[in-house]
């Protein structure tokens, strides 16, 4: 999905970060969504996905798993996260085994997620790349605050938000990782990634 790809930052920082998604189409498979999202959500669980969420309720940072899994429809897109290339791999290996018949994505570092379905046995049915940010650059914010900001696909967490956590960790009010899960927070869909936030902003404070 677009609204994962235009992540930014350092490349070393972004191999930290991959995004998974359970898509259905509509008129196609979008019926009898709940135990296929909890097969998934199983599946996320056992590899160690650190967040993820139901946009129609929230990620798991922010409310009960329990909750989450309840509230599930036909209308749910179940999207989250992982930090490790072993995590996509294991992921999808055992998603392809259980053959659920839903749309799988993962976006990242193409030098990492292309060998990660190759080594899983996936072949991936299309490639979506993100050319950048093009236009007026200079009204934008620094490139710690938008490596942040831009893990929130739908844009949810302000960036004087993002500066604000910043200056509380800096004054030790905070932990690195307690700021990273209160931006997470915000972020409904699930695909922020607040283990690479916390690494961000513990370099930025250093």
């Amino acid at each position: 999905m677009t609204h994962s790809l235009h992540r930014s930052g350092d490349i070393d920082s972004q191999k930290m970060d991959y995004v998974w998604f359970m898509y259905q189409t509509k008129g196609v498979n979008d019926t009898d969504i709940k135990p296929k999202a909890l097969e998934f959500i199983a599946v996320a669980e056992a590899v160690g996905s650190e967040n993820w969420g139901d946009v129609k309720t929230g990620p798991k940072l922010r409310f009960p798993i329990e909750t989450i899994q309840e509230n599930i429809s036909d209308k749910s897109r179940i999207r989250g996260i992982f930090t490790r290339k072993e995590q996509v791999v294991d992921f999808l290996r055992q998603i392809k085994a259980r053959d659920l018949g839903m749309s799988v994505i993962i976006s990242g570092v193409l030098s990492e997620v292309i060998p990660a379905c190759q080594e899983a046995g996936v072949t991936p049915h299309s490639i979506n790349y993100s050319l950048g940010v093009w236009g007026k650059k200079e009204g934008l914010p620094g490139e710690t605050t938008l490596s942040i900001t831009t893990m929130c696909g739908h844009h949810m967490i302000p960036p004087k938000f993002v500066d604000h956590i910043i200056k509380q960790v800096r004054k030790e009010k905070l932990t690195p990782e307690e700021g990273a899960k209160k931006l997470a927070e915000f972020c409904y869909c699930g695909i922020f990634n607040h283990v690479r936030c916390a690494d961000i902003i513990g370099r930025e404070v250093a």
